[in-house]
């Protein structure tokens, strides 16, 4: 199925709900790119056990893919100096979930209880912030369907899939603020700021 071996399909048939997804990218280090970086296909973090955000979501939206549900990710970008975040997206009975791979308490997964993909995507603004306290969330794309890199093989792929990451910067955005609500944002707290520096992977 998609390339999968016999293997694959049956650890990606163990993790059946977006919850048991979630679970399992818990369960993988946190790919820190020592050598350079990457952008590992499904295939490639299954054998290798470790993902950053991007890869994880590639993961995640395969899992789904398999199980039953669309392949959907989507991108959230932020103000210039901080990084930007792509997640799995899924919905149940009409509602929208998240499914996340980070490092940080933060950003991370979403049940399914959110009306539309905006109301998803406000529900990481507050969190996301930087260690000076500056919220940062400014735009999203709307669900990206994977299935339109099959011919590509992105899933299953030996080679690390840029094709896909590129894409994400020609997708357009939708913004989340204006210039004048930016500019007002009160800073997170230094509780917020000091929780916000816990991580689970050391590097």
């Amino acid at each position: 199925m998609y390339g999968f071996t016999e293997e694959e399909i049956k650890l990606l048939n163990s993790i059946n709900t977006p919850k048991k997804i979630q679970d399992f990218l818990d369960s993988l280090k946190i790919n820190f790119e020592e050598n350079g970086e990457t952008c590992f296909s499904p295939r490639k973090v299954l054998k290798l056990r470790k993902a950053h955000c991007f890869e994880g979501a590639l993961l995640a939206a395969a899992a789904l893919r398999v199980n039953g549900h669309r392949s959907l990710i989507v991108d959230l970008t932020t103000a210039r100096y901080d990084q930007d975040h792509v997640i799995a997206v899924f919905k149940e009975n009409g509602y929208w979930g998240a499914i996340s791979k980070t490092n940080h308490y933060m950003l991370r997964y979403r049940d399914p209880v959110y009306k539309s993909v905006r109301e998803l995507i406000m529900s990481y603004f507050h969190e996301y912030y930087d260690d000076y306290g500056n919220k940062n969330l400014r735009s999203y794309t709307m669900p990206i369907d994977l299935s339109r890199y099959d011919k590509y093989g992105w899933m299953t792929s030996e080679d690390d899939v840029w094709y896909i990451y590129k894409d994400l910067f020609k997708m357009p955005h939708i913004k989340l603020i204006n210039k004048s609500q930016a500019a007002k944002l009160r800073k997170s707290g230094k509780l917020e700021i000091d929780v916000g520096k816990l991580v689970e992977w050391k590097n």
